[in-house]
């Protein structure tokens, strides 16, 4: 009897198949993690923007838009002759805000309103010329004579105004959490800077509540934060014994740090001569305050808030000594977004390692 041939069916054996998808999801890896170094690269050196990049000039000048060569800041007569008022966009304490039109480019003039505010103005004008860099608003010119200052137009305003700007349909695609990390990022940028700045380590004075806070930054149109009032920037020098008040009244509420409240109970009246002054660590206590407000409530920003939650609470330490530098906080932020950007690209990658 004829036999029927047999087919037999080859199997590789399962560790085959196991050592190839390994390699490969190794390789894809990778070359993930390269992708990811080569963005975050460009984040933090290009989009995030070095100290002094291409589109700043040497100190006195400025370029606006499209404009390649660098022009001198604007003297009193220029002032005068070429900018031209449109209408009031803000009013503080100091002094208010006109949009104004330069050469058909949109700039702000900011004038003084309470004569009494002299000095925080001209300490202020002074910030600005000292400090020009990718973190603070651009310098135009100015004229101490008429307590002038001309800065640069950002057409979204003020960090009050990021929760409406992220529901305009045209900027709904930004509301994520990751755009929103991004921000907070740029603002804990700034405060790095200010604590080690060409002047010496600065504290920004003007922050007693959350909605002071964010009307002292704009964001700008390719959403990114710059400190806009500096007129409240106090010195802090330890060599010499120097530390700082944040003006001359009472403080009060959470939202400030301990050392800024008044230490010695309701019983005995308040008097700025008895108060204790303190350091920059005041601006690390208000930062998870601010990153909260960043971080909104969209899809995502709990487990960016779980991610922070321990130098969040380093933050909150009472003894100021206690408290990360900005710097630190600066560093867990960023080691924060690579690690969710990497889950988020490959998703249960842990699980299959």
């Amino acid at each position: 009897m004829e036999k029927k041939p047999q087919f037999v069916r080859r199997e590789f054996p399962p560790r085959e198949v196991s050592s190839i998808s390994l390699v490969l999801l190794l390789a894809a890896v990778l070359l993930l993690n390269a992708l990811l170094y080569l963005y975050l690269n460009k984040f933090y050196v290009s989009s995030g923007r070095a100290e002094m990049d291409s589109s700043f000039c040497s100190f006195g000048y400025f370029k606006l838009g499209a404009v390649k060569n660098c022009s001198p800041w604007l003297s009193c007569e220029a002032i005068n002759r070429e900018v031209r008022k449109l209408k009031c966009v803000g009013e503080g304490a100091v002094k208010k805000a006109f949009l104004s039109e330069w050469k058909e480019n949109k700039v702000v003039l900011s004038q003084l309103t309470n004569s009494e505010m002299k000095e925080d103005f001209l300490h202020g004008l002074k910030m600005l010329k000292a400090l020009q860099s990718k973190h603070v608003v651009r310098l135009l010119g100015y004229c101490e004579q008429q307590f002038t200052i001309l800065t640069e137009y950002h057409p979204l305003g003020s960090l009050r105004g990021l929760n409406e700007t992220l529901h305009i349909p045209k900027y709904k695609g930004m509301n994520t959490w990751h755009r929103r990390l991004m921000l907070a990022i740029d603002y804990v940028s700034v405060i790095r800077y200010l604590h080690s700045s060409p002047l010496g380590t600065l504290v920004m004075c003007d922050s007693n509540d959350l909605d002071k806070v964010l009307s002292q930054y704009l964001l700008t149109s390719d959403f990114h934060v710059l400190v806009n009032d500096l007129d409240a920037l106090p010195l802090v020098n330890r060599s010499a014994g120097r530390l700082v008040k944040c003006g001359h009244r009472e403080l009060q509420g959470e939202f400030v740090a301990p050392e800024q409240r008044w230490p010695y109970g309701e019983e005995v009246p308040f008097e700025d001569d008895l108060m204790p002054p303190y350091d920059e660590k005041t601006d690390i206590w208000k930062i998870p305050d601010v990153s909260n407000f960043f971080l909104g409530h969209v899809e995502g920003s709990d487990i960016v808030r779980l991610h922070l939650f321990d130098i969040h609470a380093a933050c909150k330490k009472k003894d100021p000594a206690e408290r990360p530098s900005a710097q630190e906080v600066l560093d867990t932020y960023r080691k924060v977004l690579t690690l969710l950007i990497r889950e988020a690209a490959m998703p249960g990658t842990r699980e299959m390692l």
